[in-house]
């Protein structure tokens, strides 16, 4: 089997239940980006050894948090060195609005994978758009370049709504199906 790993910041927890989600659902590797936006040398290591990266991060402002631009900054030297070049990549984000902007976010992301030279995995999942569908469809954020939350800004970290923790374990299914086929 393939070796996936997701890093991820997380301000106020939602994105570290996401995360969390993501990584059981495959038994994925999870790296946490501190509030000084900086991982271990040991943390670059494996990703440097992952077969797929996943980031995670919540949209502030229609865009990923200034301790997630720092890791992609930092990521440079693996840019310049080609060390993520072929490697699959994915994304997912959470906002407390419904839309909030999140595919800025996860075009970030995917501007990061593409630069190291990475081939990103799509959502794969039709929209729960129906007048019937209810947030604990799966999908029903409509997206397609990633996995979408909303955590809305008055709830806890256990009320994120099922159907999108569902997203998210459907696609931590794919990426890891995706990667096993790129690694065989």
């Amino acid at each position: 089997m393939s070796k996936v790993t997701v890093v991820y910041y997380s301000g106020y927890g939602h994105t570290k239940v996401i995360a969390e989600n993501f990584a059981q659902e495959i038994q994925a590797d999870l790296i946490a980006i501190d509030q000084e936006g900086n991982i271990s040398e040991q943390d670059w290591n494996n990703l440097d050894q992952s077969d797929a990266i996943v980031f995670g991060a919540p949209t502030y402002m229609a865009s990923t948090p200034w301790q997630f631009k720092k890791f992609a900054d930092d990521s440079s030297k693996r840019w310049f060195a080609r060390t993520w070049q072929d490697k699959i990549f994915a994304g997912f984000t959470n906002s407390g609005s419904l839309n909030g902007d999140k595919q800025m976010t996860l075009i970030q992301m995917q501007a990061l994978a593409l630069q190291h030279g990475g081939i990103w995995v799509s959502l794969g999942i039709l929209p729960s758009n129906t007048k019937a569908a209810t947030h604990n469809d799966i999908n029903y954020m409509g997206s397609f370049g990633g996995a979408m939350v909303q955590s809305p800004a008055d709830a806890s970290v256990n009320e994120i709504p099922q159907g999108d923790l569902d997203t998210v374990k459907a696609y931590a299914k794919r990426v890891q199906a995706i990667t096993d086929k790129f690694v065989a």
